[in-house]
């Protein structure tokens, strides 16, 4: 991430900029992820992330740091909360899909909210040459990126990622039950890591189809 801004040959103060903005969105979108997948764990019964302090919109104490440098170096990182799917209220399974969700629609309301600017600029009420012109449009271009971004990629069918702890929360219990195995297996985060760096060098890009619909759910945002 922050290697394609410096082969951008940005001045020192536009480099400087983009740095900061990358490294503010990044820490927001991963932190208040985090966050979501706190509150709602909490709401449902689990005491642990608020005995961990993860009840509190100060993003650091729900950043890991080797997670948030491989993000920007790499283009890859994670965040955790700690969550005890035995304390949580109701079925467990249904409880842990709603955890999980929480966590790709606070992605999406941050996304919305770095889409203010655009619609105020379509609706006149923001000047266009002042704002695409400006470093905030880079600053929230940014925001809206990495937000849609996380939010596809969170939802997913691939352990460890929330979208496979949904669908293990909606099917049958005889149909989860297989997969729940494979994910409490250890092997999963294998797979994810197969399908995102060992695949596109066989030539089956998979990950690389989230993309297009990464950038239609931004141009209906700003639209």
């Amino acid at each position: 991430m922050l290697r394609g801004i410096f082969n951008q040959g940005l001045d020192p103060f536009d480099l400087g900029i983009a740095i900061l903005s990358v490294l503010v969105v990044a820490v927001t979108a991963f932190a208040y992820h985090e966050y979501a997948h706190a509150i709602a764990a909490d709401r449902l019964g689990d005491p642990t992330p608020r005995q961990h302090g993860r009840i509190t919109l100060n993003p650091f104490p729900h950043l890991d740091a080797m997670g948030m440098i491989l993000l920007l170096f790499i283009g890859f990182g994670w965040a955790t909360t700690p969550v005890r799917p035995d304390l949580l209220r109701g079925d467990t399974r249904r409880s842990m899909a709603l955890v999980a969700v929480a966590g790709p629609i606070a992605n999406l309301i941050m996304a919305f909210i770095f889409s203010i600017p655009y619609q105020l600029v379509n609706f006149g009420l923001l000047d266009a040459a002042t704002f695409f012109d400006g470093n905030f449009a880079f600053f929230f271009r940014m925001g809206l990126y990495i937000n849609i971004l996380l939010f596809v990629f969170n939802l997913l069918p691939i352990p460890p990622l929330d979208g496979f702890t949904i669908l293990v929360g909606i099917l049958p219990k005889d149909l989860a039950a297989p997969l729940v195995a494979f994910r409490n297996s250890g092997y999963s985060v294998y797979l994810l890591l197969g399908l995102i760096f060992l695949l596109p060098y066989l030539g089956y890009d998979i990950i690389g189809l989230i993309f297009p619909v990464v950038d239609s759910i931004i141009s209906f945002l700003i639209s």
